[in-house]
């Protein structure tokens, strides 16, 4: 039960393609006969207290190998976060266009440490990010979508970045 008294809402659990994935029937008949199992907190892309596990930006490295060198853990939620410079006047296409796939214009700190200063006056920093499960293959296509999405509205890549909430006791 939450504080107003009501049932308490269960955390969503996102997919490979940042896609929620909804309980069924018998889970839910599972948990309420066993008892609630134990559901690891939600993660959100705003969240400060997660931390990089993995991130690149040499188009050049496979997703598999960077995963496989990582601190990732593949059955925990990420937010998988790509950092583009796009001319001012495409931002808004840009990131309305990302939004279909579940994408959103995150707030970072300085984003000094996550590009260079390579660029135009006309060019901004955007920051896109989303909750997911992932693997190596889904990586590699959300990595490829970005890179179309930066050529089509004039911009590039900077790099990409796995963020997960840190491990208790590290």
């Amino acid at each position: 039960m939450n504080r107003a008294g009501g049932p308490e809402a269960s955390p969503v659990r996102r997919d490979l393609n940042g896609r929620p994935v909804e309980v069924g029937r018998l889970t839910r008949l599972r948990d309420r006969v066993l008892g609630r199992r134990e559901v690891a907190a939600q993660v959100q892309v705003d969240d400060p207290s997660l931390v990089v596990v993995v991130e690149s930006a040499d188009d050049a490295v496979a997703s598999s190998t960077a995963l496989a060198d990582s601190a990732w853990r593949a059955d925990d939620e990420v937010v998988l976060r790509h950092v583009l410079r796009l001319p001012s006047s495409q931002v808004d296409d840009a990131v309305a266009l990302a939004g279909l796939d579940g994408y959103q214009s995150a707030k970072v700190g300085p984003v000094d440490e996550l590009a260079s200063d390579t660029g135009t006056a006309d060019e901004v920093i955007v920051v896109l990010a989303r909750v997911q499960l992932l693997d190596a293959m889904h990586l590699s296509q959300e990595r490829s979508r970005m890179a179309s999405l930066g050529s089509r509205h004039g911009g590039e890549v900077l790099r990409w970045q796995v963020l997960q909430p840190p491990v208790a006791g590290r």
